[in-house]
């Protein structure tokens, strides 16, 4: 009999293999496949009850490859699909790709656009640019990381009474369920809606069965991306016992590496992006009522380059980027605050966030100006006649100093003279030259026996400098006073003077204060100096953006010092200064000549 070929027997085994196949097509006909929209599911080989599936090895798990690996039903939707939460203080938007927020607007809130628009929490362009959205998630695999992000999740959402919806705008509360899966990783969410700006968040990641490390992040940038120097506004933060610290944007992430995460050290009990009058604050369950918040967060954070059109220009703003995890692996249960920076409220949540609110250095003048403020808003619903009110209250307890600060004057006033004489002597002297401490001397000399105090004639205005600096950091941080009206084109307190309109008023007001108030210097430089003062003032006021509400606080105050001065003027003259005698006399008619 004739030897079969090596390449015969290759070709009967193909053969007899496309045969075996064809017959089990035959014998197993495929299932018929599930409506469009639905997700697309497989039983698993080694389930139980499923048709020609194999029975489990022994000493191995149902479903575990030679490997040990355990493989997952792919879960997955067929299209993209946008579901919409609505209450009376925000509508949010989910997508299914990626399971991620592209929309979360305060209903109660508008931007600095013209003509505003409802504000948007989300920078759509950015997250459109870089692919990254609001509860997308961090992987330290960058491909699963893009696998989880692009993958259609299967939604499933519930109104208030937990009956399933199938429309795609829902009123809160709701929950809204995401699955998906690719036979290796599984990943679910599911937020949890309720008519407050806390939502709940719940999510899971397994890789092959088992829980896999990740975090939760929120990317596409945060808060009014049309407000003033937006970038350098938004900050990561992280929150320790009450206690808020901020990231600067130039030291979030890796040192000189843009779009790569790097981990802040420490645990936390809130972490979160914010900008000057909102906040996106991650926090863990609410523990048991008098039990502190664990410090479990973790926080990692990064940059991300943004190419911004404006005026035909192409410029590259950096902006930054967080994500939180827990310190263990496995379902992570947060609770996501996303509002306004409104003390009252953050002072509610477990654990308070009204560290939010950094009145900064200031804060010991800035905070109770805010609740001065807002007490007399309950008698005067208009914070710019409130304003008013409050700066005429102040000036009225100042006035005493200003008396005292004019009986400085008059007494400075009287020695002018003989302080003038001293100087004129010393003149020819340079200012390095060792005899000027001794014209230093003299004049001391003189207001030691009269009793004067220099500074005693700008007290009044030295106790006025941290109550213009605390107000300043009130009106860029406090939500209440962010687009508060006045009257008229005085639409915003928070915002820059429209028209400089009152800029020009508070200039004019501070010169008619200055030449009614005797000068206290003889030396004609500085009274130079002294008159040009309100015309420097008014031209930092116009290259510095400073707020309406300030401009309005000094506008005031100066209409005060002007009815003060007045008055002091008519009930206390200041009298001429009595002659020289003596040598005094003879040494001033000399220097006269």
């Amino acid at each position: 009999m004739r030897e079969i070929s090596d390449q015969a027997r290759v070709a009967l085994a193909f053969a007899l293999a496309l045969l075996v196949m064809v017959g089990w097509y035959f014998l197993n006909p495929p299932k018929p496949q599930p409506p469009a929209g639905s997700m697309v599911t497989q039983p698993a080989p080694n389930a139980p009850g499923s048709r020609g599936a194999p029975a489990a090895q022994p000493n191995r798990p149902a479903g575990a490859s030679s490997t040990g690996a355990t493989s997952a039903a792919p879960v997955a939707a067929t299209g993209e699909k946008n579901i919409v939460i609505e209450s009376d203080l925000y509508r949010v938007e989910l997508s299914n790709r990626g399971a991620a927020v592209h929309s979360w607007q305060l209903n109660k809130y508008t931007d600095e656009g013209n003509p505003p628009r409802t504000l948007d929490l989300v920078n759509s362009d950015l997250a459109r640019q870089t692919g990254g959205w609001p509860l997308s998630l961090q992987l330290a695999d960058s491909q699963l990381e893009s696998a989880a992000n692009q993958g259609l999740y299967v939604v499933k959402a519930s109104s208030e009474r937990g009956a399933e919806s199938t429309e795609s705008t829902i009123t809160a509360p709701a929950q809204v369920e995401f699955r998906w899966g690719d036979g290796r990783l599984e990943v679910t969410k599911t937020l949890k809606f309720d008519r407050s700006y806390i939502v709940g968040v719940e999510t899971s990641v397994r890789q092959n069965g088992s829980p896999a490390s990740y975090s939760v992040a929120w990317r596409g940038g945060f808060g009014d991306v049309t407000a003033f120097r937006a970038t350098l506004q938004t900050l990561v933060f992280n929150g320790r016992a009450g206690s808020v610290s901020t990231i600067t944007s130039k030291n979030v992430g890796a040192p000189n590496q843009h779009n790569i995460p790097a981990e802040v050290p420490g645990t936390f009990d809130a972490v979160g992006i914010e900008d000057l009058y909102f906040a996106a604050a991650f926090l863990p369950p609410e523990p048991p009522q008098g039990q502190p918040v664990p410090d479990v967060l973790t926080l990692s954070a990064r940059q991300t380059t943004h190419t911004l059109q404006s005026d035909g220009k192409t410029q590259q703003e950096i902006l930054p980027e967080m994500a939180v995890g827990s310190t263990t692996p496995g379902p992570l249960a947060l609770r996501l605050y996303v509002g306004p920076k409104d003390i009252d409220f953050l002072k509610s949540v477990r654990p308070p966030l009204n560290g939010l609110v950094q009145f900064g250095w200031f804060g010991f003048v800035a905070e109770p100006l805010f609740y001065i403020l807002r007490w007399l808003y309950h008698f005067i619903p208009n914070y710019g006649w409130a304003i008013v009110v409050m700066t005429i209250a102040i000036n009225m307890v100042l006035y005493p100093l200003k008396v005292k600060s004019w009986r400085s004057m008059q007494k400075m006033q009287k020695v002018a003279p003989e302080i003038r004489a001293i100087q004129d002597r010393y003149k020819k002297y340079s200012m390095r030259d060792p005899r000027k401490q001794e014209m230093n001397k003299e004049v001391m000399a003189v207001y030691s026996r009269e009793g004067v105090n220099p500074m005693g004639s700008c007290l009044p205005q030295v106790i006025q400098m941290p109550i213009w600096f605390g107000l300043y950091r009130m009106l860029n941080v406090t939500i209440e006073l962010r687009h508060a009206p006045w009257f008229g084109p005085f639409h915003d307190l928070a915002g820059r003077d429209p028209y400089f309109i009152l800029t020009i008023t508070m200039a004019i007001l501070m010169y008619a204060a200055q030449k009614m108030t005797p000068m206290t210097v003889t030396d004609p430089a500085q009274q130079r100096m002294m008159m040009l003062m309100p015309i420097m003032f008014t031209g930092m006021f116009f290259m510095i953006p400073v707020s309406s509400g300030l401009i309005l606080y000094i506008v005031t105050q100066n209409i005060m010092a002007v009815i003060q001065q007045w008055h002091l003027n008519r009930t206390s003259p200041l009298k001429a200064p009595p002659p020289l005698r003596g040598k005094k006399q003879v040494a001033r008619a000399a220097l006269t000549k």
